[in-house]
């Protein structure tokens, strides 16, 4: 059985886009697709006009994992500056990169710059990763349910978090999420998936900036209910 079939999905540059979908559907495979990290058995995927393995090669992507990967052996500061030291030579998007003490700062960590991972909670942690992956200068943004592992409170400060930072850069991200107020919160798009397929994709049309507010409207409660109308028609 093929996890993904007949996938047909256009992402526009600067996007902020969410794959939704229940565990199991196919919807971090898609990602790691697009990311060049699995290879697909038929179809093409173009990044512009590079395959995801170029792509890669030529650091267009900053990954966002569920665990932020911090080395624990150096400092919160040395492991923003990890990509910068492991991608010398990449120079393609040197002009893009953001100066990582100054990014620690954008996520209200600059006081722990000196600190070790093990010092910071899960939350702060997270917070670390998403602020490397936007210093890096890579213009894609590959976010894998980064926030899967908080507590719902911590959960919900690091959506706005995010949406305040990629509100100022205007990366190109692809999220993926099972949380459909996340989904609808964060995105311009909403590509709602079923195992191995897209069922639907809804353009979330809702003003920016984002303010918490904004969960409280009927607008963003009226396409929460629009997509769990898709999911109740898939049972």
């Amino acid at each position: 059985m093929a996890a993904l079939d007949k996938i047909n999905l256009s992402i526009e540059q600067g996007k902020f886009i969410s794959l939704l979908g229940p565990s199991g559907c196919g919807k971090s495979t898609l990602l790691r697709i697009i990311g060049g990290l699995v290879e697909a058995d038929s179809g093409m995927v173009t990044i512009g006009n590079k395959t995801p393995r170029e792509a890669q090669k030529s650091k267009s992507f900053a990954f966002v994992p569920q665990s932020p990967a911090l080395f624990p052996w150096r400092t919160i500061l040395q492991n923003m500056y990890l990509p910068h030291e492991v991608n010398k030579e990449a120079k393609e998007h040197d002009e893009h990169r953001l100066d990582p003490l100054h990014m620690l700062k954008a996520v209200g960590l600059e006081s722990v710059a000196q600190h070790y991972p093990g010092e910071l909670s899960g939350g702060m942690q997270q917070r670390v990763g998403i602020a490397r992956a936007f210093s890096t200068g890579a213009p894609i943004l590959l976010m894998d349910e980064p926030f899967s592992a908080l507590d719902e409170i911590n959960r919900e400060n690091m959506r706005y978090q995010l949406l305040d930072i990629w509100e100022k850069h205007q990366k190109t991200v692809i999220f993926v999420t099972h949380s459909i107020r996340e989904a609808v919160l964060l995105s311009d798009e909403v590509v709602v998936m079923s195992p191995g397929k897209i069922e639907q994709s809804l353009q979330i049309d809702l003003p920016r900036p984002r303010l918490d507010t904004i969960e409280d409207s009927k607008q963003f409660q009226d396409y929460v209910n629009s997509i769990r109308q898709i999911f109740r028609k898939q049972q």
